[in-house]
């Protein structure tokens, strides 16, 4: 049974994201999910220490990741990108955490006017990591939420994305090409 992994990437009490995040989890069939929201995780900053030498979360987040099948990351858009605590996690991962992995993108802004800026930011860094990165990604608005719950049409899109990442996962398959740079100069 595969394991998915959720990173939300926002350091604030859980909100709208996160239920849509928890939604999306609980509707994949057939895998172990675990929900690491960046909140309740005191992640230091990366700054060059190695992991082993951080005295808070990090080391801890980090093997969770390492050890997941799939990874789900989930943003809040933040001056048109991801967050700096997501970016900040995601420097204190090696590139072995998630290369040949797969990974979803669930982004979320007030209006649709972003949607697309914290989607490309992630599939640049994804692609340094050698992730392999789900085709489509789910974006949220204010209006797929009704009192603070996602919409019927917004956990229908969670739960495609969520049941992608999780078959992909199940398959056990790598990308045959070559390791990214990042591996290749580490």
């Amino acid at each position: 049974m595969p394991k998915i992994v959720a990173i939300l990437g926002s350091v604030t009490p859980p909100g709208r994201l996160h239920r849509a995040v928890e939604s999306g989890l609980a509707s994949i069939t057939g895998a172990e999910t675990e929900l690491l929201d960046l909140a309740t995780y005191r992640v230091g900053f990366a700054d060059g220490t190695p992991l082993e030498k951080l005295t808070d979360d990090s080391a801890d987040v980090v093997g969770k990741i390492a050890a997941a099948d799939g990874v789900l990351i989930a943003s809040p858009i933040y001056r048109a990108s991801q967050t700096g605590s997501l970016k900040n996690l995601l420097d204190l991962v090696p590139v072995e955490a998630l290369q040949n992995k797969p990974v979803a993108i669930v982004t979320m802004g007030a209006t649709t006017h972003h949607y697309l800026g914290a989607d490309w930011h992630l599939r640049e860094i994804l692609s340094w990591f050698g992730a392999l990165t789900l085709p489509t990604s789910v974006y949220l608005s204010s209006s797929d939420f009704a009192d603070g719950q996602p919409v019927d049409s917004a956990k229908a899109d969670l739960a495609a994305l969520c049941d992608g990442l999780a078959q992909v996962a199940a398959s056990g398959w790598n990308f045959p090409g070559p390791k990214p740079l990042a591996a290749r100069r580490g």
